[in-house]
């Protein structure tokens, strides 16, 4: 609909003018609280890309609920934290903002700019734990958010070059290492990885590297303080990063992730670690894709015996402390922990919804969904390693850059990662 708009980048600094100055009326003033029935709700998000799928699901949500009408305004993802955070400070921000998960969701919760909505929202109860998590202040472990979605972290594989290959989806380690060398034998890149963009390194270590590492359990020991990145069984997973080297893009510190991302639907490369949010990315770029995932087999001395998917809570929708519209808020965060609502995340933005009961159509999605059912486990330094500075995924990116340069070794790497966090990190808290 036309009275929903999105800011350019071009209209960023005028944006966030806007937001400092206040000039332009609010959607949420009270000349129209006071006016009667009618409210309009603002609702801030980062995904640009997704402004015509939100503007589709939003019109379900004000045909069932005449009252309110959502005005959606999505800006720039890198620009996103500020503008929200100067909007949620004055008196002209959202009335429901799309807010972080987990450690970066913090800064707003102890600033006191989200309503606890525990008791209010209906639903959240059947939200997995480490999903929910996500939405949970640190200190007081009261809920301030509706989870959007989950993403779970997979290798993405061409199935027309595996099928002209003759190659299976492997299911053990040896398999796993016998595809890689017949796709390099045959002159086709194995794996597409742009280590250019630090932040997509972490997910390529987890992807390979966590039943080795031992997942959830690893987890739980470390957060105790039982074991700390120094681990053995931690460094050996790090240590799979450099076997795999052999098989990425040549220079693969030069390759960004967008290059990354277009040598795979391209077919310039016959695999891709990522995360479930490439679906809709590999689908609007190459349409004809056939594409699929598969969980990385347990590598050798694992502490697995079972290959598992690491997921984790991406995104949640909050209520502003300073709309003067809360019951109206609370009504549309009702609806966003809906099964209907969670479908329509699934049909229109692609997105794993963080609601059960919900069926994906998408044969790529169904497929991811169901190997992360399998195996779950956490994407560990994104679930718990982000509630301070240095952020523990920021350290691992750069070290593992640094690894494929030759400048340090996984042993390395974790110290590195194990002296980042503990400059904020106590386990047992």
């Amino acid at each position: 609909m036309m009275r929903r708009r999105i800011l350019t980048a071009a209209a960023l600094l005028t944006g966030s003018a806007l937001l400092l100055s206040a000039c332009a009326p609010s959607a949420s003033s009270g000349d129209e609280q006071a006016s009667g029935d009618a409210v309009t709700l603002k609702v801030w998000s980062w995904r640009t890309e997704d402004v015509e799928a939100y503007n589709k699901i939003f019109d379900v949500f004000e045909e069932e609920h005449p009252n309110i009408t959502v005005e959606f305004e999505a800006f720039q993802n890198t620009e996103y934290n500020q503008i929200l955070t100067t909007g949620l400070a004055g008196s002209d921000g959202p009335d429901v903002p799309m807010v972080r998960a987990y450690g970066q969701l913090q800064p707003n919760i102890e600033a006191g700019q989200l309503e606890p909505i525990d008791g209010k929202v209906e639903g959240l109860d059947g939200i997995a734990p480490s999903v929910i998590a996500g939405a949970k202040g640190k200190a007081d472990g009261k809920t301030y958010a509706v989870p959007l979605a989950t993403q779970t972290l997979q290798m993405f594989y061409n199935k027309q070059i595996f099928e002209d290959q003759g190659l299976e989806v492997p299911t053990t380690w040896d398999e796993f290492i016998d595809v890689q060398e017949k796709l390099l034998a045959a002159g086709i890149t194995p794996m597409a990885l742009g280590a250019k963009d630090d932040w997509i390194l972490p997910i390529f270590a987890d992807i390979v590297g966590s039943a080795r590492y031992g997942g959830s359990e690893f987890e739980e020991q470390v957060l105790s303080g039982e074991t700390d990145f120094n681990d053995p069984d931690y460094v050996a997973s790090l240590g799979i990063i450099t076997e795999m080297e052999k098989y990425l893009t040549s220079d693969v510190v030069g390759v960004s992730y967008t290059d990354s991302q277009i040598q795979f639907s391209s077919g310039q490369a016959a695999q891709f670690p990522g995360g479930s949010f490439e679906i809709a990315t590999f689908r609007n770029q190459a349409p004809d894709l056939e594409f699929g995932s598969y969980q990385v087999p347990v590598p050798d001395d694992a502490v697995l015996d079972a290959p598992v998917s690491p997921a984790y809570a991406d995104g949640n929708f909050a209520i502003n402390s300073k709309s003067t519209h809360q019951d109206e808020a609370v009504e549309l965060l009702n609806w966003l922990a809906t099964p209907e609502f969670g479908q329509l995340v699934a049909d229109e933005l692609n997105q794993f919804s963080a609601i059960p009961g919900v069926e994906y159509e998408d044969a790529a999605m169904q497929e991811a969904w169901s190997n992360y059912e399998d195996g779950q486990a956490p994407y560990l330094l994104l679930v718990d390693f982000r509630y301070g500075e240095p952020l523990g995924t920021a350290v691992l990116g750069q070290q593992v850059q640094k690894m494929f340069l030759g400048e340090t070794d996984a042993a390395g790497a974790a110290a590195a990662l194990q002296t980042g966090i503990s400059q904020w990190f106590v386990p047992g808290e």
